[in-house]
């Protein structure tokens, strides 16, 4: 028993350490443990209110478009998806956001529901973080406040199948913002990125 009880809290302590390593380690470094991935933008998915350019920009446009509403386009929130299927390994990509005042960037499962009314949060297979006029959340359940010490102008996305979580870069300053941990899903996950309203701003995935 006494056996047991100590290998129980070595592995909570090994969990605790990695925790912060993935909090302190700069993203340049994880970036030799990660694949990059050079995606485009799946514009079957794209809400009509999403402008797509060059397969790798979306911003906001007033006047929806005429488009096929097909199962897997997003009619409620303004959301677009990448053309990329994670079910394994560890990927990072990076968005530059600019100056977008209001937007959403993580991944979700690909069969998230894309009609109708939907929260985004880690119960409904969304985990991402939140940029809205200013603040910076989390999209946990309820969702977390987080503070920045700067404002990031590119934000870098590191994808951990392994380990079981997603973990968001401040790219401007190299600091971390945070991480979702213990996502166990059997279903594939995609890249997600969202715009508010007309005044967010532009998304473009690095090359």
């Amino acid at each position: 028993m006494l056996i047991l009880i100590f290998f129980i809290l070595l592995s909570g302590e090994l969990q605790k350490k990695k925790d912060r390593r993935k909090t302190t380690l700069h993203p340049d470094w994880r970036k030799e443990m990660f694949q990059a991935v050079h995606m485009t933008l799946d514009e079957d998915t794209a809400h009509p209110a999403l402008l797509l350019s060059e397969q790798r920009r979306v911003t906001w446009q007033e006047e929806r478009q005429d488009l096929l509403d097909c199962p897997q386009r997003f009619d409620s929130l303004p959301c677009v998806l990448g053309q990329l299927s994670i079910t394994s390994g560890r990927y990072y990509w990076e968005v530059d956001i600019g100056d977008t005042v209001s937007c959403d960037l993580g991944i979700c499962r690909d069969n998230v529901t894309r009609k109708g009314r939907v929260t985004i949060s880690p119960q409904n297979g969304f985990w991402a973080i939140r940029i809205y006029e200013g603040e910076y959340w989390a999209l946990t359940s309820p969702e977390t406040r987080l503070t920045l010490r700067k404002s990031p102008h590119r934000v870098g996305i590191f994808v951990d199948c392994e380990d079981g979580d997603v973990s968001f870069y401040n790219m401007t300053d190299g600091s971390h913002i945070y991480s979702f941990t213990g996502i166990l899903s059997r279903d594939v996950l995609r890249p997600l990125f969202r715009l508010w309203k007309s005044d967010s701003g532009t998304l473009a995935i690095v090359h």
